[in-house]
């Protein structure tokens, strides 16, 4: 059946398809700002606090690998429905850890069910909603990951403030990925309203969200090696993105625990800013495809490592407290005009008739800075000081800042819209 037979609505996917990816983030957004502090209440230090966080996007880069394979084999909403039961079994086990590495299992087990929620709702999306919309709705599914982020820290304040304990977070969680089965179950697949012929032209191209997650397993790191020269030249920056991105995660929940800031105030705090971010997503996808990728992707970096720089130098002065406040915001701000760079700058590489393997590739990279970074802070910190930790990940920031100022024009080079 062709597009003009079954015309694409907004509302077709509104329902069905986001919906449960809203509440299975904010049960992630919901839990996020607290791991360190549960880590700490359980006799971490907190340079393992930090280790303990940082398992989560350690996770979530294993499970990018089985998760194309899975994805493939069960279907988009089973292998959805697994996750969630997967995460909840992860929870549990943080709500019941009678120490730090206990608790760490859970949060890994966490982390390998947001590899696979989060591919096959991208492999649907890619599949099913034609090419004309693509951009919007993935920035859209981008946007509701944000959303998710910010109200989550609200409703985990909330839950702090009445229980009096920082484990009723996972209860959030656990609540959240029950409700997103639960819709999963009742309501109709998106996939049967659309069918396989979704996006104009022809059934291969429809199957796109298949190739794309067969992909992800049988020939990543063929792809890896075939696209060497520029996944170690703009790949570098686009895996400082995923580490300054990452360590911006850790780094704000962990500091409010080095500086004595309550449990329900840094949920608060982080919700903020969550908000912040959230609020520029669309921003940022007009800064693109106006004046140029550079101008969202610099700027973003540039102010990802002046955050930490900042954040490094007022550890110890008199009003850390605001310091840190500013600091989390103008991370925020940095991090919310850069949404969506990683998804851009993949969909202007990869070959047209043929995206699915290097975008694999390339999320791959990305991943591989995003679960590095939060390690690489967690050991400075054990090492040395949280503070040299931000310091070197503010260079970092600059570092690639400078790498995607060289090599975003060499390799993905843009018209403003402007200039067209």
């Amino acid at each position: 059946m062709s597009t003009a037979e079954i015309p694409f609505r907004w509302k077709s996917i509104a329902i069905p398809a986001l919906l449960p990816t809203l509440l299975f983030s904010i049960g992630e957004g919901a839990i996020i700002p607290i791991i360190p502090i549960v880590a700490g209440n359980l006799g971490a230090t907190l340079a393992i606090a930090g280790f303990v966080a940082a398992i989560l996007t350690v996770g979530e880069l294993i499970g990018d690998i089985p998760s194309g394979w899975l994805v493939a084999r069960v279907g988009e909403r089973p292998a959805m429905i697994g996750a969630t039961l997967l995460s909840v079994i992860g929870l549990v086990i943080c709500v019941l850890a009678p120490n730090p590495w206990a608790l760490a299992f859970g949060v890994f087990l966490i982390g390998l069910a947001t590899a696979v929620f989060a591919l096959a709702r991208h492999a649907f999306m890619t599949s099913f909603v034609p090419v004309a919309y693509r951009a919007r709705a993935l920035s859209t599914l981008g946007g509701i990951f944000r959303a998710g982020f910010f109200i989550g820290p609200f409703i985990t304040a909330a839950a702090i403030h009445l229980t009096g304990t920082a484990t009723s977070a996972f209860w959030i969680h656990i609540a959240c990925c029950l409700a997103a089965a639960l819709l999963l179950v009742t309501l109709r697949d998106p996939t049967a309203t659309f069918g396989v012929t979704r996006v104009v032209g022809s059934p291969v191209a429809a199957r796109e969200g298949e190739a794309f997650i067969e992909s992800e397993s049988k020939g990543l790191f063929q792809t890896l090696y075939d696209n060497r020269a520029v996944l170690t030249k703009l790949g570098s920056g686009a895996a400082l993105i995923g580490a300054m991105r990452a360590s911006r995660a850790l780094i704000l929940p962990l500091w409010a625990v080095s500086i004595g800031i309550s449990e329900t105030n840094t949920a608060l705090i982080i919700g903020i800013a969550a908000g912040i971010d959230f609020a520029l997503f669309y921003t940022s996808g007009q800064i693109m495809d106006r004046f140029g990728r550079l101008w969202s992707a610099v700027p973003s970096m540039v102010g990802l490592g002046i955050g930490h720089l900042v954040l490094a130098l007022t550890h110890d002065v008199p009003d850390n407290v605001a310091w840190f406040v500013s600091a989390a915001m103008f991370m925020s701000l940095a991090n919310g005009i850069g949404s969506g760079i990683l998804m851009t700058l993949g969909a202007d590489l990869a070959d047209k008739d043929n995206p699915a393997p290097f975008l694999g590739a390339w999320r791959f990279t990305g991943s591989l800075g995003s679960a590095g970074a939060p390690l690489a802070v967690s050991a400075v910190t054990g090492l040395a000081s949280i503070a040299l930790a931000s310091g070197l990940m503010a260079v970092l920031g600059l570092i690639g800042a400078g790498i995607l100022l060289r090599y975003v024009p060499r390799y993905a080079p843009h018209v403003p819209r402007h200039l067209r």
